[in-house]
């Protein structure tokens, strides 16, 4: 073997590793976002500063800057008047954590990204549009970021609920494509599989982006602070028709109604665990593979288990330390969730590198 084909092997080796990592970074930043928005600290810096704003505060006059700074807003006049210096430091510290964790994925991928490109390590023309399109995306979602952050600086004392979920959304989004491209790089045999448990593994994920999306709104409007019961919300399993649909036009209440948002969020959980199951139990009945009926089991037991942190959370008024527990499963979920799809779709071999063309009867 040439030093040549052993630096090639090694380069195709440490793609999967790079991409696992950055992963590992965006799962970290979905819960420290979730702690900044628990912790209220989401609109505690006022400026969007891409460069100049990797530094904090560093004397004691550039503290007193930022704070006159969020003095200015509405969260500051309306929740927070009477804050002292100590207190808007520590709301700051988790939105500038927040922001530089964002800024060092960013370069994370970037740069061990166009290292690959320079070696020749990704010359598999798929590979690296799908590469390019996940390092467009990241660099949209800093734009959605400080988006997002904007609605809640001049009118309202929070983010818009609907912001927030683009912003959740297209987090996961980028997770998600990493995860089944790292996937994607590892040679295995075909999977058939019956058709409809393609569908039904497809139909999970998207029920999963749905509940996310739901959760994000819960979270946005507080919903899960008010209707602290289980099973029944607002005195019934489902709430009469005029308590869930008295916003006009009706469907502004699937997005702003908090009993609505809250309610469409539990019925999506019990949908999925429902279709969980019975995409389980078929996978046994359809004899699929062992590597396919493990994942559909795993899934059900994420699911279950994400719902009850979803009961617990609800019933205790969102603690912080069960609240970033819900969101932590839920990214497991999510993950599952693209596994099974990935290992149940055809696919192709994708590999670093182009394949060497071996002339016939030559050693290769």
């Amino acid at each position: 073997m040439t030093a040549r084909s052993v630096s090639e092997r090694s380069q195709n080796a440490a793609l999967p590793w790079w991409l696992l990592s950055v992963a590992a970074l965006i799962a970290i930043m979905v819960l420290v976002g979730g702690a900044t928005r628990l912790t209220e600290s989401g609109l505690s810096i006022v400026e969007w500063k891409p460069v100049t704003g990797t530094l904090p505060p560093l004397t004691a006059a550039q503290w007193t800057e930022a704070f006159e700074g969020y003095k200015q807003i509405p969260q500051y006049r309306e929740l927070n008047a009477g804050m002292t210096l100590a207190e808007f430091e520590t709301i700051y510290w988790w939105e500038w954590s927040h922001r530089l964790l964002g800024r060092v994925i960013g370069m994370a991928y970037l740069l061990p990204f166009l290292y690959f490109l320079w070696r020749g390590a990704v010359a598999d023309g798929e590979l690296k549009r799908r590469l390019w399109l996940i390092f467009g995306l990241g660099a949209l979602q800093g734009a959605v970021g400080w988006w997002m952050v904007a609605s809640g600086l001049s009118e309202k004392v929070e983010v818009s609920q609907y912001r927030l979920a683009v912003h959740l959304i297209l987090a996961l989004l980028i997770y998600s494509a990493i995860v089944w491209t790292v996937r994607r790089l590892a040679d295995r045999p075909p999977n058939p599989a019956p058709f409809r448990l393609k569908i039904t593994a497809l139909l999970l994920l998207a029920l999963t982006f749905l509940q996310l999306y739901f959760g994000a709104l819960v979270a946005g409007l507080r919903a899960g602070k008010v209707y602290n019961t289980w099973p029944e919300i607002d005195g019934a399993f489902i709430p009469s028709a005029g308590r869930l649909f008295f916003e006009q036009p009706w469907w502004r209440n699937m997005f702003d109604n908090t009993l609505t948002v809250q309610f469409e969020h539990r019925m999506t959980a019990y949908a999925l665990l429902a279709l969980a199951i019975l995409h389980a139990i078929d996978t046994v009945r359809s004899r699929a593979s062992g590597e396919t009926i493990a994942g559909a089991w795993w899934l059900v037991a994420a699911i279950t288990l994400q719902a009850t942190l979803g009961i617990l959370t609800l019933l205790n008024q969102v603690p912080i330390d069960l609240a970033l527990m819900h969101q932590a499963v839920a990214i497991v979920v999510l993950t599952l969730a693209v596994l099974q799809v990935e290992r149940l779709l055809p696919r192709r071999r994708e590999v670093g590198r182009a394949k060497l063309a071996v002339p016939v009867g030559q050693p290769g």
